[in-house]
């Protein structure tokens, strides 16, 4: 007996360092681009399961706050019908606020808690996905599932449980690439446990110092649909005024 006990505090003591080491590397892969703002212009191509195409130009402008809060303003600039639509998330710790303007109904409309695993504009990202890339890692329990090779790089295979039920997703799969952190694909499962999406990176690019993803899509399983963001423009550490990421700034798309 004592022997098994032995066996069975070494192997609890294995899993719970085994879990520490996931969330660190998350963590590290999440963190790995050290930029105070980020400002990009990206063309996205959402493909229909018939292979036809609508393609929209974006502009987006992140900032981390002093106090760990990141603020991420979606800005919509072509085609025409589309045009001047603006999308505003506020993350801090474990909540995420959303305010979506629409210029058809000039107003600005908070997005409900209950609406985050809706279709972001008809693309095949939630509203939780836009701001996937700031989630708390903490949110999540990891652990790593093994190690293997994914387009000629070895990576940590992770799977990411949400602490949080109420989450869109059951669980995550990530690819970290183990030299650099960079995280080359994620599995998303539903509730009932089913892959339901996929994202990839497709292309990488060193911009000041950084390597960054400049070709990503997001592939929707079940229906055949995809959508590609090809990121055109790329800056970081650029001024961004504060007031930029408000109400005000999705109603009027003005500096105040």
């Amino acid at each position: 007996m004592k022997t098994m006990l032995v066996l069975l505090i070494f192997a609890g003591t294995a899993f719970y360092s085994h879990a520490q080491d996931a969330l660190a590397i998350v963590r590290q892969s999440r963190n790995r681009i050290n930029a105070a703002t980020t400002l990009t212009r990206s063309r996205w191509t959402i493909t229909a399961k018939n292979g036809s195409t609508t393609e929209w130009l974006i502009n987006q402008y992140s900032k981390d706050g002093a106090s760990g809060n990141s603020r991420t303003i979606v800005e919509f600039v072509q085609p025409a019908r589309v045009a001047g639509t603006r999308f505003l998330t506020i993350e801090e710790g474990d909540a995420s606020n959303q305010w979506i303007f629409l210029p058809s109904i000039e107003k600005v409309r908070r997005i409900a808690a209950s609406e985050g695993s809706g279709s972001f504009m008809g693309t095949d990202l939630s509203y939780d996905d836009i701001s996937s890339s700031d989630r708390d890692p903490n949110l999540d329990t990891h652990v790593i599932l093994r190690e293997e090779t994914y387009n000629g790089k070895l990576c940590y295979v992770i799977e990411s449980r949400p602490k949080n039920s109420s989450y869109q997703y059951s669980k995550m799969v990530q690819w970290i690439e183990k030299s650099n952190w960079v995280n080359h694909k994620v599995e998303l499962y539903d509730k009932r446990g089913a892959h339901v999406k996929t994202l990839v990176i497709l292309e990488l690019r060193d911009v000041q110092g950084r390597l960054s993803p400049v070709r990503t899509r997001m592939i929707t399983t079940e229906k055949g649909t995809s959508t590609t963001i090809i990121v055109e423009d790329l800056r970081y550490d650029q001024n961004i005024p504060e007031s930029v990421f408000s109400t005000s700034y999705l109603e009027t798309g003005k500096v105040r």
